[in-house]
């Protein structure tokens, strides 16, 4: 700790004294993180193990006297690795927009006002305002401690907060986990310990997600498939006594052809796609690889205020002993109807908002002409009621004495001054302290919870004379209770639409609300939230045994009210125990270790603390129920778009794989349809770009009138689809634009087959199908269960701009003699043009056979639903 500066002014910096601070030392911020150069990720693009593997199959093809081979593979190579890089580029840009959508903010008193500000505007000397949950942006000392503690761990490792005294340093990159207070900044930016002992606030490593540890098991079992294939192929050859070197052609080709190289980055820039339209959508992902589980989520666990309620508070109503005071106002204005049942009822109902506000931090405040709250909602709701009952200040801050915050367990917040302690807090929690308790006072709660209002009970006590109270259980005993304050917190228009909306997706949610049992409940069957059968509960309801507690809460439309951040822990861990990937809304510092545990730590970014965003995978800007719902639905539109560009490839491989079947099969005797040059170019030309574009392809309204995918990318349908529908088609009409170029240049049945610039030509022919069929295919792969017709061919304008590159890239291998020549085809011959076009149409006409064959039985795992269900959106 360090020494005592001298004396601070309460009404903290000038303007003046700010700009001159800032042109001094700059502006608050870290060090930039040290960055890996680009070259190295290039590089690496370069070194990986398929990558290693292609290398070596070029070497050894120049070694075998394969130039032309071993060359082709090098730019095979280099093309996919510069398409890495690439994609991986623009993927850590997207993530580095997405960080700096959710700035740091800090209040400050500058002229004797509080205001929050960037915490890159903090300068020294600035007096900073301390509160629960905030990120300490600077090395700050105290100079006013009210319960203060502070969580040290991302400087010392030391988990056990520590508590803060008057004088005391706090440093940059700790948070506050309970108290207020106020402190001077003493260092900013590089000048902080922070800076000075390089502990970078980076994120840990995490385990691998399911789609990343998915795609892992797909490459390598497609690697080996490939390795196999390509073995087995050189062994054919070598018990047709076919050459060794044409044999070593067939191995090589045949593996570089199925080593899907592209994949993973294309998944990547896919989820960087999915992560910034979620962005736009006002849900700030925190991790890339959070895209993909947000699709899987099958529950989510849901606060009340501010995500299914709007959080603009206003006290509708206030309960005295002398009578009802009821309030009809707009927002934070002051300006409101008041109707009271006497005067006696509107007195000590401003006695109860002087009190309720001056253990209050929040306040409305006026900013352009609109009152807006700055703090927390309900306590600028409580500055509001002071107005709108005439009364113009609160209590004046010299006479406080000591301060005890409001805490999560005891549910109370008071303040002590020189005459009276004050309270405020949940009404159970205050009921308990009271002396004589006005046998009214508990039916009038109950009336106003089973209106959906929140209520909140002020009290108060005389002074302590025997010794002023140092500790919040000295000091809130023996009250007297002053009044209710009944909140109103309407639901959010598009709340019951997103309700609907993600149990038609065949997603459950619970409310879990620190709120009274009966407002809980009031407010989830406006929503829609509860259903008929669902239990409401308390914290206190929850049995002690974990896999009692997922029995009895493992069902759509629980409510649990009152409950603790310990049981919100515990629920999370209930709920994934029985196999659901769980969302769990928080915004409180004590909501971390729950959202860590979710599958989905969900914070708010409006009115969330600093550590619950911290701990975080998703941030909703807007403190939106609806806007899980919509990041639910991308996630779940990446992780199908995962699937139409593994559809796409795995087709390519079927056309490209079938001339060297028909070869090994026929003993050698019938010519390879597809060289081995062909092939890579085909993959150059057909597989990289349709596949990045598929990854963009906009969500349908059917994905999410599903179940949540089962996290396998090939599963039954996928399959189906490649290997028994667009494959083959794409085979066949190959095949048969070859068997065409074949006659054309006099061949029958029976005859020796052509050589030389004839063969070639009927290479070229299917060549151009595979590239032609593809690029329908690329269009079909769109949808599950629609034809690519109905689908509307310019709302994807990736893909249409990737076909067309695509359709040119083959022309030039099919129209510039030395690339033709390089891979050994010719221009086809006139008679197969028919064939090689109708290989769009039949692709698109088997598809859509398939999809609506498929669609008439029941829904399968990972399927759409039938297409009246589905649009493009």
């Amino acid at each position: 700790m360090t020494g005592r500066r001298e004396p601070t002014r309460r009404d903290g910096l000038t303007e003046a004294e700010v700009a001159a601070q800032r042109v001094r030392v700059g502006p608050n911020e870290m060090p930039p993180p040290e960055r890996v150069p680009a070259w190295r990720k290039l590089v690496a693009q370069f070194v990986h193990f398929f990558a290693l593997m292609l290398w070596a199959a070029g070497v050894l093809a120049i070694l075998g006297g394969l130039p032309e081979l071993g060359g082709a593979i090098f730019v095979v190579i280099v093309i996919n690795g510069v398409f890495a890089f690439v994609q991986e580029h623009r993927a850590d840009r997207a993530a580095e927009r997405l960080r700096d959508l959710l700035p740091q903010s800090v209040t400050v008193i500058r002229n004797g006002v509080p205001t929050t500000i960037l915490a890159t505007e903090v300068v020294p000397d600035d007096l900073v305002v301390l509160a629960e949950g905030n990120r300490v942006s600077a090395d700050l000392e105290c100079v006013e401690s009210h319960g203060l503690s502070v969580d040290v761990s991302t400087l010392t490792g030391e988990s056990v907060p520590d508590s803060v005294a008057v004088g005391d340093t706090l440093y940059a990159g700790s948070f506050l986990v309970e108290g207020q207070g106020l402190a001077v900044v003493s260092a900013t930016g590089s000048r902080t310990r922070l800076a000075q002992i390089a502990v970078l606030t980076e994120s840990t490593d995490r385990p691998d997600t399911p789609l990343t540890r998915e795609l892992h098991r797909l490459v390598r079992t497609v690697a080996a498939i490939a390795v196999g294939v390509g073995a087995t192929f050189f062994g054919l050859t070598a018990l047709l006594d076919t050459p060794a070197s044409d044999g070593f052609i067939f191995a090589i080709g045949i593996t570089v052809a199925l080593v899907p190289e592209g994949l993973l980055p294309t998944v990547t820039l896919s989820l960087a796609i999915g992560a910034q339209q979620m962005a736009d959508q006002h849900a700030l992902v925190r991790r890339l690889e959070s895209v993909e589980t947000l699709g899987s989520t099958t529950f989510i666990c849901t606060d009340k205020t501010g995500t299914i309620t709007q959080n603009r508070m206003s006290v509708a109503q206030v309960w005295t002993s002398e009578g009802l005071v009821r309030i009809d106002g707009s927002g934070y204005e002051p300006a409101a109807t008041v109707e009271a049942d006497g005067p006696a009822a509107r007195r000590v109902a401003a006695d109860a908002a002087i009190t309720a506000l001056a253990c209050s931090t929040g306040r409305a405040v006026e900013n352009s002409g609109v009152w807006v709250a700055h703090g927390d909602p309900m306590e600028a709701a409580i500055d509001a009621l002071t107005r709108r009952l005439g009364l113009d200040a609160g209590m004046p801050e010299a006479a406080i004495t000591n301060k005890f915050p409001f805490d999560p367990h005891r549910r109370r917040a008071s303040v002590v001054t020189d005459t009276e302690v004050l309270v405020k807090g949940a009404p159970d929690s205050v009921f308990e302290r009271c002396d004589a308790l006005d046998p009214s006072a508990p039916a009038a709660l109950a009336a106003m919870a089973e209106r959906g209002l929140r209520v909140l009970t002020v009290a108060a006590a005389g002074p302590r004379p025997e010794r002023v109270p140092t500790t919040a259980d000295e000091a809130e005993h023996g009250l007297k209770l002053l009044a209710l304050l009944g909140f109103q917190d309407p639901p959010r228009p598009e709340a019951r639409g997103a309700i609907d909306a993600r149990r038609a997706a065949g997603i459950g949610v619970a409310m879990i609300t620190g709120d009274d049992p009966r407002t809980a409940r009031a407010i989830a069957e406006q929503v829609d939230l509860r259903t008929s059968d669902a239990p409401v509960l308390s914290g206190t309801d929850l049995p002690d045994d974990d896999q009692l507690l997922g029995a009895l809460i493992d069902r759509d439309g629980v409510v649990i009210a009152r409950v603790s951040p310990e049981q919100k822990l515990r629920i999370a861990k209930a709920l994934r125990a029985r196999g659901h990937v769980v969302a769990m809304t928080g915004d409180g510092v004590n909501d971390g270790p729950a959202l860590r545990e979710a599958d989905i730590g969900v914070a708010m970014g409006l009115t969330g603390s600093d550590v619950a965003r911290e701990a975080a995978d998703l941030v909703l800007l807007d403190d939106n129920f609806a806007t899980i719902v919509a990041a639910v639905r991308q996630g779940r539109a990446t992780f199908e778009n995962a699937r139409r560009f593994l559809t796409y490839h795995l087709t390519d491989n079927v056309a490209e794989l079938t001339p060297f079947a028909i070869w090994a099969l026929s003993g050698g005797r019938f010519p390879l349809a597809l060289g081995v040059l062909q092939v890579l170019a085909l993959d150059i030309g057909t597989d990289t770009l349709s596949a990045a574009a598929l990854g963009a392809e906009p969500a349908t309204e059917g994905v999410m009138a599903q179940p949540p995918s089962s996290g396998r990318l090939l599963n039954r349908t996928t399959a189906i689809r490649a290997f028994t529908v667009a494959g083959p088609t794409e085979a066949v009409f190959e095949m048969g634009a070859f068997i065409v170029g074949l006659m054309a240049a006099g061949w029958r049945p029976g005859d020796p087959f052509p050589t030389g610039i004839q063969l070639a030509a009927a290479s070229g022919a299917a060549f151009l199908t595979v590239v032609v069929a593809q690029s329908a295919n690329a269009f079909a792969c769109r949808s599950l269960t629609r034809p690519a017709w109905r689908l509307g061919w310019f709302t994807n304008r990736f893909l249409l701009a990737a076909v067309v590159v695509e359709v040119c890239l083959a022309g030039l291998f099919i129209a510039v003699p030395a690339l033709a020549n390089f891979v050994g085809q010719r221009l086809p011959p006139a008679a197969t043009w028919p064939v090689i076009l109708l290989s769009a149409p039949a692709v698109l006409v088997a598809d859509a056979m398939w999809k609506r064959r498929a669609v008439r039985g029941p829904v399968r795992e990972g399927s759409e639903l039938p297409p009246e269900h589905e649009k493009q959106s």
